[in-house]
């Protein structure tokens, strides 16, 4: 793609992977427009928000390439899109992913009706490539890294946003930013990854969902034998095959099953119990990419690991599938996202939610 003629727009986050996103494209000649994206909540303090120095770390690497960066008020967006979306699916006890609706709505989505719509195309850090097939199609296809291959978050985008999507360093592997980082002198060059769901920057998703959601009480009951093992502060805190953060004696304890009506959740003793497994399941809505439907034989991705999982689709109509995988998977849960791609995990047809 000649990029000579393309209104170009450079989502800034502060982070060294969007910084290199810039570098790269300057040093080919061209001089984009940046653009930061401000979301965080009203209550700054009390969040204890990274988002000032994220934008001074932005203002530093625009201004280094000669750029001017505007910054994009999506606070309202984000609160009531995003953060409407993850509290009704937790309050339903299922599992969502803010981070794959924040690309869609956000980044691709509320950026694009305030100021990308002047653009050609909208060049995010993210670790994903693109390719044309014979037919003219564009394709989501993985990034040669795959521990940080981020394709499973823009798994929902629509088949527009793809078209604008540029990603200039999906091709290379997180050593090599670094390093472009450092050679360059980036001010950024050895800023940790940020954690988390995007835009919270250091607001810890409990605390995120308890602002929201405040706790419910209720028990810890052991599945096998029907004991009470303890108490949790809210069935939203915990998730299907989470080990960790439980506060329960006598461990390791595996949450296996949540009863949302009794507000109880089921967990079991011992490592990785078969309950906590799944093989075979039923995902809905499936969102194609770019309008392609997925082959039979596929791989796939319910959570972000580097890992593709081998599977066999079976169609039941209406955009839901069957889901058979080759071996039993770990921590299967409502509400995520089954991420689909083809069995060479290259090509990303998108995304069906979980409905165990």
């Amino acid at each position: 793609m000649n990029l000579n003629d393309k209104r170009i727009a450079v989502l800034l986050s502060g982070g060294v992977d969007s910084s290199v996103v810039l570098y790269e494209l300057v040093r080919q000649g061209l001089h984009p427009d940046c653009f930061y994206i401000k979301i965080g909540p009203e209550e700054e303090e009390e969040w204890d928000c990274s988002s000032e120095e994220d934008l001074e770390m932005a203002t530093a690497v625009s201004h280094k390439y000669g750029c001017k960066l505007e910054v994009i008020d999506c606070h309202h967006e984000y609160w009531n899109q995003v953060t409407q979306y993850t509290m009704d699916k937790v309050r339903a006890g299922l599992t969502p992913n803010p981070d794959v609706m924040c690309n869609r709505l956000i980044k691709f989505g509320a950026f694009h009706e305030k100021r990308g719509h002047d653009y050609d195309l909208i060049a995010t850090g993210h670790y994903a490539t693109t390719e044309i097939d014979d037919e003219g199609r564009k394709w989501l296809t993985t990034s040669p890294d795959p521990v940080k291959d981020q394709t499973d978050f823009l798994a929902q985008i629509y088949d527009w946003q793809l078209e604008k999507a540029l990603f200039p360093i999906g091709h290379m592997m997180k050593e090599e930013v670094r390093e472009i980082a450092e050679r360059e002198h980036l001010v950024n060059a050895k800023r940790k990854d940020s954690q988390g769901i995007c835009f919270l920057g250091k607001i810890n998703y409990n605390d995120y969902l308890r602002r929201y959601l405040g706790e419910l009480p209720g028990d810890v009951i052991e599945l096998e034998t029907g004991k009470l093992i303890g108490k949790h502060k809210g069935h939203w805190f915990h998730t299907i095959g989470q080990r960790k953060g439980m506060g329960l004696g006598g461990g390791p304890w595996f949450v296996v099953k949540k009863d949302i009506k009794q507000n109880i959740i089921y967990v079991s003793h011992g490592y990785d119990p078969e309950t906590a497994y799944k093989q075979d399941f039923p995902i809905m809505a499936f969102h194609s990419i770019n309008g392609q439907l997925p082959p039979t034989d596929i791989t796939l991705k319910i959570r972000h690991t580097p890992e593709f999982l081998p599977a066999r689709l079976e169609s039941i109509g209406n955009g839901s599938y069957i889901v058979h995988a080759t071996a039993p998977i770990h921590g299967v849960a409502p509400g995520q996202f089954c991420v689909v791609y083809d069995n060479r995990h290259h090509r990303c047809y998108g995304s069906g939610e979980i409905t165990v």
